[in-house]
């Protein structure tokens, strides 16, 4: 039997989902792309091939066997896109959180049920067909749980509108004794330097007290402020449009002192140690050029 716990980002983790990009299928289609930072390389002619994403992904798994983290794989599926185990599922203290995502991945989910079935059935849940809800939108924080959604009235005309708040009410119902906090992002189907995907690309707590952060990812000044308010402006780094845009605040902690980053991340990376963090720098160019990175590549079950 798992015995899920996760109550914040940066606790010691023992167990994590890790995506794979073994047969990840030929480059999508214009109209197949989900994002525009996607859409934006299959126009170039630099979408990420398989061979690339893989060594990227093997580079973090060797981070986490460094770690002595147990590292469970989905299930592989020929030619479908398995990276990003974040967007399929969550757990919040001991229950894990089934997402309703695009109906076109629902089998990322059938790919993963061997570890689900490891689980108490009392504590997995599928929230109602209305609910919009994935994990990259999802953070804990102790007792706060930091969810990003997209308030706008046209949201069912965006596609990178992935939680509703039909979504945060359900968490807010689900988890009575928690501090929910719902965060308005701003979107973008055309210019993936003005859309924030999922929270975590515009912010992301690291170690006990600090996070990286984006303003301009968020809607409304007030939620920004709710954060520099939590966390205190001089632990926040600040990060600009086209660090955004490279995912700058999509790193990934396996501990309150050690975090994974990407290797082209100097200015992130030499904040983290000046702040007496470990990094552990890895390639995952790549993979981010489908506007997702470490943080979206896993899904914790265990942390201390």
């Amino acid at each position: 039997m798992l015995q899920l716990n996760i109550k914040n980002e940066t606790s010691r983790l023992r167990a994590v989902v890790l995506g794979s990009a073994v047969h990840n299928g030929p480059t999508p289609s214009l109209d197949e792309a989900y994002d525009p930072k996607s859409l934006e390389h299959i126009k170039a002619g630099t979408y990420p091939v398989e061979k690339d994403m893989v060594a990227e992904m093997d580079a973090f798994n060797a981070v986490f066997q460094k770690y002595d983290v147990k590292v469970y794989r989905p299930e592989m599926i020929e030619n479908y896109n398995q990276i990003f185990a974040r967007d399929i599922g969550f757990v919040i203290d001991d229950t894990f959180v089934k997402s309703n995502i695009l109906p076109d991945r629902e089998r990322e989910l059938d790919a993963i049920q061997y570890i689900i079935d490891q689980i108490d059935p009392l504590k997995v849940v599928r929230p109602p067909e209305e609910v919009h809800i994935e994990g990259g939108d999802v953070m804990l924080w102790n007792d706060h749980v930091f969810i990003g959604t997209y308030k706008g009235s046209d949201y069912k005309d965006y596609i990178t509108a992935r939680t509703n708040m039909y979504g945060v009410n359900f968490i807010k119902e689900l988890f009575p004794n928690k501090i929910v906090k719902e965060f308005d992002l701003v979107k973008s189907k055309i210019e993936a330097r003005d859309n924030a995907l999922h929270l975590d690309c515009c912010f992301q707590p690291v170690g006990k007290d600090k996070g990286i952060i984006y303003k301009r990812g968020f809607r409304e000044e007030a939620d920004y402020m709710y954060l520099v308010n939590l966390f205190g402006k001089e632990n926040l780094f600040h990060i600009e449009r086209n660090e955004m845009y490279n995912m700058f605040s999509n790193v990934f902690s396996i501990d309150e002192n050690v975090v994974v980053s990407e290797k082209n991340f100097t200015r992130l990376n030499n904040w983290l140690r000046a702040n007496g963090f470990i990094v552990e720098e890895i390639p995952y160019a790549e993979i981010a050029k489908q506007e997702g990175l470490l943080r979206c590549s896993t899904l914790p079950l265990i942390r201390d």
